[in-house]
Parts: C-alpha cells; structure tokens; sequence
C-alpha cells in the first residue's frame, strides 16, 4: 500500500513569477527561500508520485461545463497554459495509474468528480512547482477544485473529500511513496476594485486554526468569513482537502506575509503527520 510520506501546502499568484522583484529583494528573497525549502523537503522524501490539489482559472473549464472537483487521470500535462505566465513551456510527466485508482475510489466514497485526460496546467500549479524546484521532477496527479464560480463546494465537503482521497491514496499498491502539494490563496482579490487589498487577519485566523488540528473548527471559520477575504481566498478550499488528507494534524506554517505588491496573502508550509 502507498504510504502519504509528506502534506504541503503553498499560496499561488501569477506575480510571482512575472513580477518577482515587486516587494523589494528583502521580502522577495525570504518568500523564495521558503518555496525552495518545500521543494527540497518534496525531494528528499523520495516520492514516486505527487499529488497536486489546485483550482483552475477558467482555463480547462468555463461556465459551459464547471465540475466541483476534477481528477487528472493523463499519463502527461502540458504546462502552462497561459502564453503571458514566465514559465518555462514543458510536459509534466503524470501518473495516469495512480489518478484512476484515486478517480474509482472516491466515487466508492460517495464522490462524483468530473475526469479529464487533456488538462493543460495554469499558474496555480504551476507557479509553485516552478519556484520549488519541483517541475517535471516527478509524475503528478492534478486535482482541480471549484474555488471560481459558484456554486462551490462547501468547506465542510473539501474536508470529506480529502479522508476520501487520503483512503484512496493510501489503498494503491503502484507506488510506496506519495506527497501531496495544495496551492491556493490566501487572501486576494481578482479582477475586482479591492485587488490588491488584503485581510491579514482572515489569513491568520486561518493559519491558526491549522496550526490547532482539528477540521471543523477552521472549515467554519473558513465559511463564516473567507467573504471577507476577497474572491481569491476561496482557494482555501485547496487547503482544506489537504488538511483532510492529513488526518487534520496540526499545521506548521514556515512563513506567513501579506504580500500587497504580489497582491496576496502569501503562506507556505507542512502538516506534521502522525509517525
């Protein structure tokens, strides 16, 4: 059976990659340095597989066709798909074997997601793995969430779909080593006249609610008050499915800062897992 051998989580913005040097080389340097260590600590785990859980952005899906939750199952993603991103243009390797044992069990669980062979991956995912070091370094297993147009998942539901992926996770015989990276938020606007506003105190009432353990505590306070946070901090639903996949084990958050020359809340760090 696979083993979950590491639970991350990081914020993801476009800015940071096209605008790196907007905060200043103080800020800049620290916020990167922290991205570098979770590719390192990915690294040397040695995973056979990583499952990504991350929101498109109107890419792959548009108000034609909005699924809750979609699972890759492609043996490679093309990436990224936007032209104007600074990333290298390259073709992710991904796990198709792994994605559609995931895919069955969670419709086992009680779960429809959509599916798809033909995502191409946007900054959301791709942002982090480039700034991690971690892109094209080991096969994936994308997880697109609904965190743009609503009606979206509840918190709560992001909770229950992360112990579902971690039981499917967990009862694969392909691979014996698994992490997972999360990717969204935290506080910030888009394409709305508070862009660039943000709420540090949502962002670190929700770290801290992490950093407890526990998952009904930071779902609620999540849907109480991630309206206040900007249309951007309902990428926290990445976040929760994470949580879930970590058993709610409590949350060690390597670095926190309101970046407003980024125009988000920018957060990184790993759930401490139980031995």
């Amino acid at each position: 059976m696979a083993e979950i051998v590491g639970v991350f989580a990081t914020s993801h913005t476009p800015v940071m990659n096209n605008m790196p040097d907007a905060p200043g080389a103080e800020l800049r340097d620290a916020a990167f340095a922290q991205f570098t260590r979770v590719g390192e600590e990915i690294g040397a785990l040695r995973p056979d597989a990583v499952v990504l859980i991350s929101n498109d952005h109107l890419h792959n899906f548009f108000l034609d066709n909005m699924p809750a939750y979609c699972i890759g199952i492609a043996p490679s993603y093309p990436s990224p798909v936007e032209g104007w991103l600074k990333v290298v243009k390259q073709v992710l390797p991904g796990d198709a074997t792994l994605g559609a044992h995931i895919l069955g069990e969670v419709i086992e669980n009680g779960f429809d997601p959509a599916f798809s062979m033909e995502l191409t991956l946007d900054h959301g995912m791709m942002t982090p793995l480039d700034l991690a070091g971690l892109a094209g370094q080991h096969p994936v297993v994308p997880i697109m969430v609904n965190a743009v147009q609503p009606p979206m998942p509840s918190m709560r539901r992001s909770l229950a779909l992360g112990a579902a992926l971690r039981a499917a996770i967990t009862s694969y015989t392909g691979a014996e080593r698994v992490a997972v990276l999360a990717t969204g938020g935290l506080s910030h606007d888009v394409g709305t006249p508070r862009m660039g506003r943000l709420n540090e105190e949502f962002d670190r009432g929700f770290l801290s609610r992490l950093e407890q353990g526990g998952g009904e505590a930071v779902a609620d306070f999540s849907r109480e008050n991630v309206n206040t946070a900007g249309n951007g901090a309902e990428e926290v639903r990445n976040w929760l499915i994470a949580h879930a996949i970590a058993e709610c084990a409590p949350f060690e958050t390597y670095y926190y800062h309101p970046m407003t020359q980024w125009y988000t809340g920018i957060a990184l760090g790993r759930w401490r897992l139980a031995a």
